[in-house]
């Protein structure tokens, strides 16, 4: 398909959206499929007879595979060709999530899902550069709204897809669902992305010592935020040891990366400011933006015992939220400051997270949906002008290198938060429990008034007098096990915002965006 360009080398006409669809439609597969495998990992822990520990591999295993991958995507599309290596990660994507699908054993499904997460990872950060080269400034406002559709969503579609397909079709389904949409995926890419242009190698030797220091550095410290709290952090061997490659291996790998002729991932590319604060930033993003979606299901799960399909809907209308501001915002975003509109997306979010902590054991779906509803706004007000702000100022040629890297430090930093928020939760729980045990004694007229009520409770519906008591005290036991839970999650909530309210000095070091980036220069 022709495809004409202006002087700056942007696509013109109508096949620069389809171009931008072509691409924000692999991303929001790859996205989608993060975290689509959590709501089915018990499903698929008795299908294929795992242990807790082993079936968490399922999700380890492609999230250690993405990060690995993203920031190396540049390098690979500058190799192989942008369209080449985009049509290929999606191909492949698409047959490991068939491969997913029928796996036998846990080991197979393992293996796939590292498939899908190596392919999946060129997808991602591919698709944001296949953007910025295609549109012109004045416009990527509505092409990053595009991108980013998927990328917010993505998240709170997966545990809802994830939810009704395992409950009505399956956990297998949850993969196959993928080769539909992969194959029109596969036939748009051929159809509407640019051809590669014919051009020398930039890169005469593949530099494999700085790829592998890249997986020792990334894959370790991935593995650890993935596992650390079940291992119970730095009480385990095997964590201390993966925290210590991973340290030495970051270090080996920028002294590598910054000291050859042909890196595969370009450091120097940080020498731009706004990319450096932003991926900074991104990285806060990814702690509210998946840190909250990891922490509102949980809590609808755990606590108000929500099904997975209840839980998914609970999430969508923010989802939906996301989708609308998100295209209404791509209108406007190049032609406002984007740390205005950071800074009220950040303080928005932080209010969100004030009035969740606010939660009860008697706390019910009318209300959480307010709250969800704004925070799938805040959240957009965020991320589409962050991402202008970071990558809009670039000159082209550092577009695919810099969306690498504003990628990765999301996605590492939606890990971290997970981490963070994980062990945090355990602590504070066990926090309020020992708080909550104190104030209960036989001396204590209100627990012994308690314990009568509920004995006599127990006795009315027939139970002797020493069974009843027992029970009396299993269920006064019950009750504090659960107020326990809900202020440690009122804690989690609380701590999300301040992170939230913390990272707004941060903008000083971001530029004004769409509203005073410079056109970026051409090749």
């Amino acid at each position: 398909m022709a495809i004409t360009r202006d002087r700056a080398g942007y696509v013109q006409g109508s096949l620069k959206w389809a171009i931008a669809f072509t691409a924000s439609l692999g991303a929001i597969l790859e996205v989608i499929d993060t975290s689509i495998v959590n709501v089915a990992l018990t499903d698929i822990q008795a299908t294929l007879g795992a242990t807790v520990s082993e079936v968490g591999w399922v999700v380890t295993g492609y999230a250690i595979a993405n990060v690995v991958l993203i920031p190396l995507s540049a390098w690979l599309g500058d190799v192989f060709g942008k369209k080449t290596y985009f049509t290929f990660s999606m191909v492949g994507f698409t047959l490991a999530s068939v491969l997913c699908g029928f796996a036998s054993n846990l080991p197979m499904l393992i293996v796939a899902r590292i498939l899908q997460g190596l392919f999946g990872g060129g997808l991602l950060a591919k698709a944001q550069a296949i953007l910025f080269e295609t549109f012109p400034p004045a416009e990527q406002g509505l092409a990053q709204a595009v991108f980013g559709v998927g990328v917010i969503a993505g998240p709170a579609i997966g545990p809802t897809l994830g939810g009704y397909l395992t409950d009505s079709l399956g956990w297998r389904w949850i993969f196959f669902i993928n080769l539909p949409v992969g194959i029109l995926a596969v036939i748009m890419a051929i159809l509407f992305l640019p051809p590669d242009r014919i051009q020398k190698k930039r890169h005469q030797t593949v530099d494999w010592l700085g790829i592998a220091l890249l997986v020792v550095a990334v894959g370790s410290l991935q593995t650890v935020l993935e596992e650390g709290q079940q291992d119970d952090w730095f009480d385990s061997q095997f964590i201390i040891t993966l925290s210590i490659a991973s340290v030495i291996g970051l270090i080996l790998f920028i002294w590598r990366e910054l000291s050859t002729r042909n890196p595969a991932v370009d450091l120097r590319v940080l020498r731009h400011r706004s990319l450096a604060a932003g991926s900074i930033y991104s990285g806060i993003l990814g702690l509210g933006l998946y840190g909250a979606l990891f922490a509102v299901p949980l809590f609808a799960q755990s606590i108000l015992r929500f099904t997975a399909t209840q839980t998914g809907w609970l999430l969508a209308p923010g989802a939906l939220a996301s989708a609308i501001v998100m295209v209404l915002l791509g209108k406007i975003s190049t032609k406002v400051d984007a740390r205005i509109l950071i800074a009220i997306g950040a303080v928005g979010n932080a209010l969100v997270m004030f009035q969740l902590s606010s939660i009860t054991p008697q706390t019910g779906t009318d209300d959480l949906f307010h709250p969800l509803l704004w925070r799938g706004g805040a959240t957009v007000l965020m991320f589409l002008p962050l991402s202008l702000a970071t990558l809009g100022s670039l000159p082209k040629q550092d577009v695919s290198a810099g969306s690498g890297f504003y990628n990765l430090t999301r996605q590492l930093g939606g890990s971290i938060g997970i981490a963070i928020l994980t062990t945090l939760l355990a602590q504070r729980e066990a926090f309020h429990r020992s708080q909550l045990a104190a104030d209960l004694s036989i001396y204590n007229p209100q627990t012994v008034e308690r314990l009568n009520a509920l004995q006599g409770a127990f006795q009315s519906r027939g139970s002797d007098g020493a069974t009843a008591s027992q029970q009396a005290l299993t269920s006064l036991d019950q009750l504090i096990n659960l107020q326990a839970a809900v202020l440690s999650y009122a804690d989690i909530f609380r701590f999300v915002g301040v992170i939230f309210l913390c990272s707004l000095p941060l903008l000083v070091f971001l530029g004004k965006g769409g509203a005073g980036a410079k056109a970026p220069m051409g090749h």
